[in-house]
């Protein structure tokens, strides 16, 4: 799959997001990498400070990022359609996580 397709479907599954959930979105950016060079195999990942966790400190910080991992997604689904569905949830889980949504209640969700 290209760079191009795949952020495409990044794209496609940020757009999915509820719109009142999408305006509540704060300082925060999503990129595409090829892979974490620390963990090759993690999806994707949330930099920041979640909005549950922010204070007045928080004014002015740079923003949040939240990395989609495009070879590992890629090397774990077997077709587009996968690929399709593991984006989703990838950007879902780690809009969770800016949101101050942990690993446990994103598993009692079904989300993780």
């Amino acid at each position: 799959m290209s760079p191009e397709r795949f952020e495409e479907l990044v794209s496609d599954a940020l757009d999915r997001i509820p719109p009142k959930l999408a305006a509540a979105l704060d300082n925060v950016v999503v990129l595409v990498e090829e892979h974490n060079a620390e963990e090759p195999d993690l999806l994707g990942l949330y930099e920041g400070v979640a909005l549950t966790e922010r204070d007045s400190f928080y004014a002015g910080s740079l923003p949040d990022v939240i990395t989609i991992y495009r070879g590992a997604l890629l090397q774990m689904c077997e077709s587009e359609a996968e690929v399709v569905d593991e984006v989703t949830i990838t950007v879902v889980h780690e809009i969770a996580h800016h949101f101050g949504i942990d690993d446990e209640r994103l598993h009692e969700l079904g989300w993780a």
